[in-house]
């Protein structure tokens, strides 16, 4: 009778603790709601001149990008490709700026990086700074 008793209860226990178990598996974001902005530079001119150096682009983030968002980001060194208007591939050294923002800050964020692509645009006389968003869960 013991060992069907002692049997019972750990059936008991296990049933009432596998639907918190199998939640917790299911549930798995940590951290705060928050927006991820990449940026794609391009460093080729449509004016002849030489492309957009190392120097030249740690300038412009320094100067445009840093005082959007002191809180911090992410660059990474890149090779893109894109067809031109002729139809042929243009292969470019680029840099990938990340961005990480509360969700909530979404809307006056977006303000912010589209200063940032306008400007870029303007002073290296690019066709266009790539954008693309996403809503993911960060911990800092």
């Amino acid at each position: 009778m013991r060992g069907k008793v002692g049997g019972g209860v750990l059936i008991a226990l296990l049933g009432a603790g596998l639907p918190a178990l199998v939640g917790a598996a299911l549930h798995t974001d940590v951290g705060k709601p928050y927006q991820e902005t990449r940026l794609y530079f391009g460093t080729e001119r449509s004016d002849g001149h030489g492309p957009v150096g190392k120097v030249e682009f740690m300038r412009f983030l320094d100067r445009e990008i840093t005082p959007a968002f002191p809180e911090g980001l992410t660059v990474h060194d890149g090779y893109g490709q894109w067809r031109g208007q002729d139809g042929k591939a243009v292969r470019e050294t680029s840099y990938e700026v990340v961005l990480l923002y509360p969700e909530k800050d979404a809307g006056e964020r977006s303000g912010r990086i589209e200063r940032i692509r306008q400007a870029y645009e303007d002073q290296y006389q690019q066709d266009s700074v790539g954008r693309s968003d996403d809503k993911l869960t960060a911990e800092f």
